[in-house]
């Protein structure tokens, strides 16, 4: 392996564990669901401006109006997919919610379909069909060792809701591949503070060193941190590599809840977990059934 790979695969690592502890920072803070994600737009903001100005991407030109427009709009969706998220953990559990949110991979695929008239082929639909079926798994089990069979059916529906709002973020901003993701980012987190400031009490942070602590932790490490080693991990590996290694973050948010909170999966909802997270991999990695090429005649 050479040290562009390994590179890329350490720092892809470290931020795949980085986002599978995000959950728990987000209910060890305490606060409501909005002014959770506000501050961490807030302090995102602050630490991608850096460093955007480090590495020379606030020159002008660099954002067109059409592609400012694009990200504004893709910012929208993300800020919502934050929100929605977030809400889903202390409904379902942050393992039930993450895992749900896994389907976001089919989403993008049918928003494709729809709007840019890419095919679903039948390796899609089959891998569609097993992830389906892991969630039925998972919806049967409802309130199993978690909450309520109300509450935990609303989490699953707002971990629905985020996978739809994180595929219509990704689909737009697969226009912008010519800008720096980076930039990016910083226009997308830079949109969710405005958007939410309205709804933001004027009090500032929470007393709390607790509260306070998670809060700047998810600006600074879960947003500005996460999002350099992530680019920079995606430019350096080969696809397959990358989406290996995004299944890093499901796994460590199961563990995190596991040994945070306690919540243990009943063997229904293992199965669920299982089988989304083996469709999303499968779609992934492009595995599909071969037919066994034939014999060459004479041999």
């Amino acid at each position: 392996m050479d040290n562009s790979l390994r590179r890329g695969s350490l720092e892809m690592i470290v931020a795949m564990l980085i986002s599978g502890t995000i959950g728990w920072f987000v209910l060890v803070s305490g606060q409501p669901v909005l002014e959770v994600v506000f501050w961490r737009c807030l302090f995102g903001a602050g630490t991608l401006l850096l460093i955007c100005a480090a590495m020379g991407f606030l020159k002008p030109g660099i954002l067109t109006r059409a592609t400012f427009l694009l990200a504004l709009a893709s910012g929208v969706a993300i800020v919502g997919n934050w929100v929605l998220l977030f809400a889903s953990y202390s409904k379902a559990s942050i393992a039930i919610g993450t895992a749900v949110y896994n389907v976001q991979p089919f989403m993008l695929v049918g928003l494709a379909a729809i709007f840019l008239g890419e095919k679903i082929t039948v390796p899609k639909v089959t891998w569609l069909s097993l992830a389906f079926l892991g969630m039925l798994a998972i919806v049967s089990a409802h309130g199993s060792g978690q909450a309520g069979a109300g509450s935990y059916l609303l989490g699953i529906a707002l971990a629905l809701g985020a996978a739809f709002l994180y595929a219509v973020a990704a689909l737009i901003v697969k226009r912008l591949s010519d800008t720096p993701p980076h930039l990016i980012a910083l226009v997308q987190v830079i949109t969710g503070v405005l958007l939410l400031a309205p709804w933001v009490g004027l009090g500032g942070l929470p007393g709390e060193l607790p509260a306070q602590a998670s809060l700047v932790t998810l600006g600074i490490v879960h947003t500005g941190l996460m999002y350099v080693l992530l680019y920079s991990a995606i430019q350096r590996l080969p696809t397959a590599l990358t989406g290996a290694l995004s299944f890093i973050y499901p796994v460590a948010a199961i563990l995190v809840d596991w040994f945070a909170f306690g919540h243990r999966l009943t063997p229904l909802q293992w199965l669920g977990v299982a089988a989304i997270l083996l469709a999303a991999a499968g779609m992934q990695q492009g595995w599909w059934f071969r037919p066994r090429v034939a014999a060459v005649k004479g041999q």
